[in-house]
């Protein structure tokens, strides 16, 4: 037996109408932003990627599709694979970090909770070149680490922990991992607390009743600090530069040299407009996972 959709009659199609209208006012401010900020400037990256350089920078229009085929060339998939790596491994690591904070905090009393809260976004209120640096002169060969290590014993003479990929995953996840923190809290505070007394009253150990209730819960608000954390720390070149020292470069050094040294545009605007489609394909990625996680439940 097959059912049809009824069709919406004249006066329903006018009450949908003049409900879009009269919420086109407040709508309008985002659709604004949204193409001066968004689509005009990604427009504009996609409309230089099929150009050349100019002989001492700018553009010629002249159609070409050189820009594209260059990505192929095994240094650029070089650094995009190795961006992917290092903003997988801050990732992870902030998770990982990030979600027993957020546990601890989310179990805090309403006065404890907030001081927490506010100790965890206590970085973000200093300049962020300024904490970069803070880490430049603790993790050099005369830094606080080195000293202290020596002054315990660990080890005789400074290690080089300066310009590595391994400096470069510390500064990513210390900037970062507050925007791990966040979503998680605000996921495991809106948990239902009677949830997890029932699965306790009917034998669940406490960490099977984390395991099956808490966990699972709590999957969208790890997914969102996932893509939180991801998306800036693929296209940081701050930290690449400064803690790095330029010797590990990743797509967001890639871009800015193409365009302030090397003066290519079409193919910086290429690197830009594919790192762009690549977050995105991560964003809608997180979205459907994140929408099957909570939907799964009910359609069960």
């Amino acid at each position: 037996m097959t059912t049809t959709t009824p069709r919406a009659t004249p006066a329903v199609r006018a009450q949908r109408a003049r409900r879009g209208v009269a919420a086109a006012p407040f709508l309008a401010p985002g659709v604004i932003f949204l193409i001066v900020f968004m689509a005009i400037p990604v427009g504009l990256l996609a409309f230089y990627t099929f150009f050349r350089r100019g002989r001492f920078g700018g553009l010629v229009f002249e159609f070409t599709l050189d820009n594209w085929a260059k990505l192929a060339e095994p240094l650029y998939v070089g650094v995009i694979l190795q961006s992917i790596g290092l903003a997988l491994v801050v990732t992870v690591l902030a998770l990982l970090l990030g979600y027993p904070m957020a546990y601890a905090i989310a179990g805090l009393s309403p006065k404890w909770r907030t001081v927490a809260l506010v100790a965890v976004v206590l970085p973000f209120w200093t300049n962020f070149l300024i904490r970069t640096y803070a880490w430049i002169l603790l993790l050099n060969n005369a830094g606080f680490v080195n000293q202290w290590l020596q002054g315990i014993g660990i080890t005789d003479e400074p290690i080089s922990m300066l310009y590595t990929p391994q400096a470069i995953v510390v500064g990513l996840l210390y900037m970062y991992l507050p925007l791990m923190v966040l979503p998680l809290y605000a996921s495991l505070q809106q948990l239902d607390p009677s949830l997890r007394e029932a699965a306790t009253n009917l034998g669940a150990s406490p960490w099977r009743a984390f395991r099956t209730v808490t966990l699972p819960l709590s999957l969208p608000g790890a997914l969102t600090g996932c893509i939180f954390v991801f998306v800036p720390a693929m296209s940081n070149f701050v930290i690449p530069e400064l803690i790095g020292g330029g010797k590990t470069i990743m797509v967001g050094n890639l871009v800015r040299d193409q365009f302030y040294e090397a003066r290519d545009w079409p193919f910086g605007a290429t690197l830009a407009l594919v790192l762009t489609m690549l977050l995105v394909v991560v964003i809608v990625i997180q979205a459907a996972v994140s929408r099957r996680v909570t939907e799964g439940p009910r359609r069960g």
